[in-house]
């Protein structure tokens, strides 16, 4: 199987996302889980005479694993939680408590490319919001029927469906950042005629993690049917407002059976669907958990010892319980995803970064994942490489209203060694990824330029953006 479907680059900058998702503002992360369950529940409650048993599951791309304490707790299925980003699955055990849960999954840090799992292991693969993030979505599908036992069921849901009738002119952020103008055209229902892709996928794309919005309803229906023996699936068609509502009465009319397919190929929309696998057997669903575990190096089973950590059979690969996770992602990759306390990663959420800063930052401020300094007009830092191979440096920040509200066009440039290699002139609010090729060097110092200034009152200082992740990447 080709991980070209998905690269280092985009494996990277989905853990940073999810921690800064699940852990930047955490009390609207958790009313955002706890909407999804609700809407997720009801799907499944839905379908529950063709979905049976789920035990035992793994939801991929989980997130926080917010979906799978829902299993586990409304639907009494045991299972596993398995998301790229660790932090974001540590997070998870807070929705234990807020939400009252009495039963948790087994948390895995994983790659959906190469599941964890022995062949024929589980009963049931779910992804919600996910398979999009794989430029070959196939391939997630293909491993996912290999970790099915038969008669297990791939269930995802939520992902988008492309339309036709759209211009494509540009991507378009989230509604909360969204222009005036923006927003109107939303809410009468023609944005959506007029942008590439989904609504929302320009922030994801600026992050740096790569969108697969190609594939229509039909193309989605031929991949199951190769995949899988049997299915039933649920096409959701937007009408948010007289433009899409019109539209949709129009096409389900041009429909011959008068259902939603000839709508949802001009509208696209979101499509959830639960695939079946061929043939019928029993899951012992009483096994321990590390009995359907698989090596993510050399594919070997399994133990687990006194102290909790999980031992391959077979070489050298080990995996401790650290904060209830287990990361399971290839040796190789997890050096390059969890760098640590690095010599060429500024971390703001990691004790000890405060010695690779210079000149020009104010205090540490925000939540865990998402810690951050504001900057005036200029701040500097050093990183040192830890290997000889070519680098990219890569800076993770935050623009304010209050710098986009200034009378001069707003500026930020990055200088490394000082030599200019990138600048931004943002336009909306909301994160931002700046990321260039730097020569070589031993050292690279960093200076951060950054303008128009602006003050709030009582307060003596002179800000312009914050800043909350620096580090040194290979050219991949």
């Amino acid at each position: 199987m080709s991980n070209e479907s998905q690269t280092l680059a985009v494996k990277r900058a989905q853990v940073e996302f999810h921690n800064f998702a699940s852990l930047g503002e955490p009390a609207r992360a958790q009313r955002v889980y706890l909407e999804e369950n609700v809407r997720r529940g009801a799907l499944l409650h839905q379908h529950a005479a063709f979905i049976g048993s789920m035990t035992p599951f793994v939801e991929i791309g989980a997130n926080a694993g917010h979906s799978s304490y829902m299993l586990c707790n409304e639907f009494g299925a045991d299972g596993f939680a398995l998301d790229i980003s660790a932090d974001s699955l540590r997070y998870g055990i807070s929705l234990m408590d807020s939400c009252g849960f009495s039963k948790a999954p087994v948390r895995i840090a994983g790659d959906a490319l190469n599941l964890p799992f022995q062949d024929g292991s589980l009963r049931a693969v779910i992804a919600y919001q996910m398979l999009s993030q794989f430029q070959d979505i196939e391939a997630v599908f293909i491993e996912a029927k290999r970790v099915l036992a038969p008669g297990g069921l791939f269930i995802f849901a939520e992902e988008p469906m492309r339309r036709r009738l759209s211009l494509r002119l540009y991507r378009c952020a989230y509604y909360q950042t969204m222009k005036w103008w923006e927003r109107k055209l939303y809410e009468w229902g023609l944005l959506g005629f007029f942008v590439q892709d989904v609504i929302g996928a320009q922030q994801e794309e600026g992050f740096g993690i790569r969108q697969n919005h190609r594939l229509e309803l039909r193309d989605w229906h031929a991949m199951m049917v190769r995949h899988f023996e049997d299915m039933e699936f649920q096409p959701f068609v937007p009408q948010r407002g007289w433009g899409e509502k019109l539209t949709k009465w129009i096409a389900k009319r041009i429909d011959k059976y008068g259902s939603d397919w000839v709508p949802a190929r001009l509208l696209g929309g979101t499509l959830s669907a639960m695939c079946k696998k061929y043939g019928d057997a029993e899951v012992d669903p009483h096994a321990p958990f590390e009995s359907r575990l698989r090596c993510p190096d050399c594919y070997a089973g399994m133990r687990v010892d006194e102290a909790g950590t999980l031992h391959c059979l077979a070489c050298e690969y080990a995996a401790p319980n650290e904060g209830g996770v287990y990361n399971l992602i290839r040796s190789h990759e997890k050096k390059e995803l969890y760098p640590g306390d690095r010599s060429d990663v500024i971390d703001f959420t990691l004790p000890g970064h405060e010695s690779k800063l210079l000149e020009g930052w104010y205090g540490l401020e925000g939540d865990y994942g998402n810690k951050y300094r504001w900057i005036g007009e200029r701040a500097t830092a050093i990183l040192t490489p830890v290997d000889t191979a070519p680098k990219r440096i890569r800076i993770r920040g935050h623009v304010s209203a209050d710098f986009l509200k200034q009378s001069s066009t707003p500026t930020i440039k990055v200088k490394v060694n000082g030599q200019l290699v990138t600048e931004l002139s943002p336009d909306r609010t909301g994160l931002f990824i700046l990321a260039a090729e730097v020569p070589d060097a031993p050292v690279y110092q960093v200076e951060i330029l950054a303008g128009p200034l602006w003050k709030v009152a009582d307060d003596e200082r002179s800000f312009t953006v914050t800043i909350s992740m620096l580090r040194l990447t290979p050219r991949d």
